[in-house]
């Protein structure tokens, strides 16, 4: 995939996207921008990693060729992505609050995505990287949806948050930091190597010992229970930065 047909990919994804939301916002137009939002969001996820999936050149090795040029499916598949984070990050300057790290989060993402789609290369680390980052995507948004949809405190909000936390757990915290050090250890750019490495920071024991639940509710245990349970809020703050 030549240069020119990249930034084609990109800048007709960018407009995509923001087309999506806008008919996504005037079909749910009771519902608020974060909402509409994450809505895209979930159409993302799908798509990345179908995208993903289908650009591994084997799955008994799926980050073998290391530091090696990327296939053109894997550039379409990190084109693609690339236009979404763009079109997130502009989408969030219109939202009601600016959150620094999901800014940072953000700037990041388009500094490795942008830097495997520039130089061609790394597309096995960065397709693995990619996956990892949105297959736990599903449930964080979902867990946002239902507190608008008056589902905040259901059962149905509760297994979504386990699966979240499982799924971020095994992929971030087990998975990722091996793909980060096989991915900055092998001769791949700088630009694609610093960017990876913000999987293995919510593994720090610094940011664990800096999670802090800020609100915790009281809710009822189904049917004939009369006992109360206490259920976290809000996940910790590193899940929601490095999310």
């Amino acid at each position: 995939m030549e240069y020119e047909e990249r930034a084609k990919t990109v800048v007709v994804g960018v407009a995509a996207w923001t087309a999506t939301f806008f008919g996504v916002r005037k079909t749910l137009w009771k519902r608020s921008f974060d909402f509409c939002n994450r809505v895209v969001s979930l159409i993302h996820v799908a798509v990345a990693l179908w995208l993903c999936s289908v650009s591994i050149q084997d799955w008994r090795h799926p980050l073998h060729p290391l530091a090696s040029p990327a296939t053109p499916s894997q550039i379409h598949a990190l084109a693609v992505s690339l236009s979404y984070f763009i079109y997130d990050s502009i989408c969030c300057l219109f939202d009601s609050s600016i959150s620094l790290p999901n800014c940072i989060h953000h700037l990041v993402s388009v500094l490795g995505l942008g830097g495997g789609v520039m130089y061609a290369k790394s597309g096995s680390e960065l397709i693995g990287c990619l996956w990892l980052m949105e297959i736990s995507n599903p449930f964080m948004h979902m867990r946002e949806l239902l507190k608008e949809l008056g589902y905040k405190d259901s059962s149905l909000s509760i297994i979504n948050d386990v699966c979240f936390a499982l799924v971020f757990t095994f992929a971030r915290l087990i998975i990722g930091p091996y793909i980060v050090y096989v991915t900055v250890t092998a001769d791949n750019p700088l630009i694609i190597k610093g960017p990876m490495e913000r999987l293995l920071l919510p593994s720090g024991p610094v940011q664990l010992l800096n999670c802090k639940n800020e609100n915790r509710q009281k809710i009822a245990l189904h049917r004939n229970v009369g006992a109360a349970t206490a259920w976290e809020d809000d996940f910790p703050r590193w899940v929601v930065m490095w999310g």
